[in-house]
């Protein structure tokens, strides 16, 4: 018995002889169960225990569920698994996105060549003979939208562009419907022939886009915003478009709050890269337009006869005041009113633009076949004549040498319009310049100066212009060669 006694109280385990802690004996022992065979032996366990679990929890209710309850559970789990993904790609894309300033300084040299200093990043999409522009979404953009950023007036390069895919728009974007106009104007929408300018390319991409009319206008000079248009120009893109345009002011967008659009198109080039014919055809829209907004008979002036039995000659002096307005208005109008009065059918009108509406002006037009006018906006409203009207144009001193190519833009309207040009009268005479007379510094006196009169001159140019009217009203009146518009493209 003490043998025995002996061999019971020996350590099952040496290693713990000398342990006398029973804590510690107790950690000792659990360390030792979990080996790292041991974990793994567990682990194998568990997932057989659980795989035969499922198998028979599956086989039990083939009957009350359908076969791919299972399948459906796993397309369940993987789509989860995908829209997570999809979900983090979204929000990578966001984080992407860079916005760029508006205007780039670099190219402040060269503002309005290639792709400008505005958007310059962005090429133009063009082909030939028509306007060049920029759309979004499109391929080009490959299928992103336009988003801007900033309300600065002062600074373009404050504001700011970039494009975003439409499921990953920048953090805190408001995204706009329907279809956007971005203009860029470098230099303004109260004059009406720079406005008429911006605004052109619009009307024949217009027409060339299924009649597809913009929500709103976003207007830019340098890259700063504008929020108004010369109410001349308001008129006649609210007749062109059949609505009043909407120019956005982003009320209620913080500074720092991108703003994207739905779908867009930007100009930056006016009229640039337009064929003649697409110019004629963008000219004879709002003309349309304009007159029947006005309730302006489309087909014009209907043909009137003199008591001789002659055609009517309307003969309109489109007067200025102020800057190159007539120093003898009296005078002028004396001399064109002596030569009218020679021609059977002729009827001298006098008229001031800054004292008309919009449509006072087109249905004065409507009645004009010779517009006799100095160099100015007011002379933007020929197009609103008949075409084969003619065009006489008067400049005060020093225009030619200094005034640039700017000076000729009523020459190319004219054409553009199919209108007739029949000259200019540049005044001799005028203000002294302290510098050399080619000095560039002239042109800040001469731009604004007044325009005098030459008797001799004038009364034999009237009576050239009224004699070829005649001669051409007289031609269609013989070949019975009205032109008879019933409605307007895009009616």
């Amino acid at each position: 018995m003490a043998i025995s006694t002996l061999e019971l109280s020996r350590p099952a385990n040496p290693t713990l002889k000398n342990l006398s802690n029973p804590k510690k004996r107790t950690t000792m022992s659990v360390f030792c169960l979990y080996s790292p065979k041991f974990s793994i032996f567990l682990l194998a366990l568990c997932i057989s225990l659980f795989t035969l679990y499922h198998i028979q929890s599956l086989h039990a209710r083939t009957i009350s569920s359908p076969p791919w309850s299972f399948m459906h559970e796993w397309e369940r789990v993987t789509n989860c698994t995908q829209e997570h993904m999809a979900e983090k790609l979204r929000q990578k894309l966001r984080q992407s996105v860079t916005f760029l300033p508006l205007t780039d300084l670099r190219y402040a040299g060269k503002a309005l060549q290639g792709h400008t200093w505005f958007m310059s990043s962005m090429y133009d999409t063009h082909e030939d003979g028509e306007v060049q522009y920029q759309q979004f979404p499109s391929e080009s953009s490959k299928h992103r939208v336009l988003c801007l950023k900033g309300k600065e007036t002062h600074d373009g390069s404050w504001n700011s562009y970039a494009l975003a895919w439409p499921e990953a728009l920048p953090f805190n974007a408001t995204l706009l419907k329907g279809l956007t106009f971005v203009s860029y104007n470098h230099y303004n929408y109260d004059n009406i022939w720079h406005g008429l300018s911006a605004t052109v390319p619009f009307v024949a991409w217009h027409i060339r886009n299924g009649c597809e009319s913009p929500s709103r206008w976003i207007l830019y000079h340098w890259g700063e915003l504008r929020f108004k248009m010369a109410p001349w120009l308001r008129t006649l893109t609210e007749a062109t478009y059949g609505g009043a345009p909407f120019i956005e002011s982003f009320e209620g967008v913080s500074d720092n709050q991108p703003v994207c659009f739905e779908k867009a198109v930007v100009m930056r080039h006016n009229e640039g890269g337009m064929s003649r014919d697409r110019r004629i055809e963008t000219f004879d829209l709002m003309r349309c337009k304009a007159r029947m907004y006005c309730n302006v008979s489309l087909e014009g002036r209907i043909p009137e006869a003199s008591k001789q039995g002659l055609p009517v000659i309307g003969m309109t002096l489109l007067m200025r005041t102020g800057p190159r307005s007539f120093t003898n208005e009296s005078a002028v109008i004396g001399i064109f009113e002596k030569e009218c009065a020679k021609i059977d059918g002729c009827r001298l009108m006098v008229a001031y633009s800054n004292n008309l509406t919009f449509c006072d002006q087109v249905k004065l037009m409507s009645l004009t076949d010779i517009l006799v006018s100095p160099h100015g906006a007011q002379l933007t409203n020929m197009f609103l004549m008949d075409k084969n009207s003619s065009v006489m144009e008067f400049f005060p001193k020093g225009w030619l040498k200094l005034a640039g190519v700017g000076q000729y833009v009523f020459h190319w309207m004219a054409s553009w319009s199919e209108m007739r040009h029949r000259g200019a009268w540049r005044d001799p005479n005028g203000d002294e310049c302290p510098y050399a007379v080619d000095d560039r510094r002239c042109m800040s006196i001469y731009k604004s100066g007044k325009i005098g009169f030459d008797e001799t001159y004038f009364s034999e140019w009237a009576r050239n212009v009224l004699n070829e009217v005649k001669a051409r009203k007289l031609e269609k009146a013989a070949n019975k060669t009205i032109a008879s518009t019933a409605s307007c493209a895009c009616g």
